[in-house]
């Protein structure tokens, strides 16, 4: 049975490294930590979660997430690799994350991605985003590359976001226990 991990926060060693590659596929434990972080993304009410943002130091990420057409994605991705699609367009919009509970800010990103990688069992995969669900796979590819949506902010904007942080996030993380208890 699933369980929901403890998501690491900003500050956290592992979420300011490059994570290394998966090389064991087709294990019940891989298997085992994508179904964890399916649960506990959907408790944190997130639309991808990277392994490293559970303090697991992998290239991998899964999500759960709509694109501009309302149609849902849900997938994972071992090793991803950000394509360059030559997307001139960028969008900003608001963009929050679970290891930065409570702010939201605006970010720039291109309205379009692409990211190539594997899935569970090695098999090469590519995945395709526009609107949302593009900003959701460069963020989670940001992740384990060891990067934060809050090293694309300026300084100032930066320290506004980590105070409104410090101030929201308890009552996040019980909103977060409550979601939980309730499974």
């Amino acid at each position: 049975m699933a369980q929901v991990l403890r998501i690491t926060v900003v500050g956290e060693d592992v979420l300011h490294r490059p994570c290394r590659d998966v090389v064991e596929f087709g294990t019940p434990e891989l298997e085992r930590l994508i179904d964890d972080m399916f649960v506990t993304m959907k408790v944190a009410e997130g639309a991808g979660l990277a392994a490293n943002q559970v303090d697991v130091d992998l290239r991998l990420f899964v999500y759960d997430c709509l694109d501009e057409t309302g149609a849902r994605h849900v997938g994972h991705v071992c090793n991803p690799v950000l394509a360059e699609t030559g997307a001139r367009r960028l969008v900003e919009e608001r963009e929050g994350c679970l290891s930065v509970p409570g702010p939201s800010i605006p970010v720039a990103r291109p309205d379009h991605a692409v990211v190539h990688g594997q899935d569970m069992h090695g098999n090469p995969i590519t995945v395709e985003g526009r609107g949302y669900f593009a900003r959701c796979l460069q963020h989670e590819t940001d992740h384990v590359n060891g990067h934060l949506y809050l090293d694309r902010l300026p300084a100032k904007v930066r320290r506004r976001a980590l105070l409104e942080m410090a101030e929201k996030r308890d009552a996040v993380f019980a909103r977060r226990a409550e979601r939980a208890a309730a499974l």
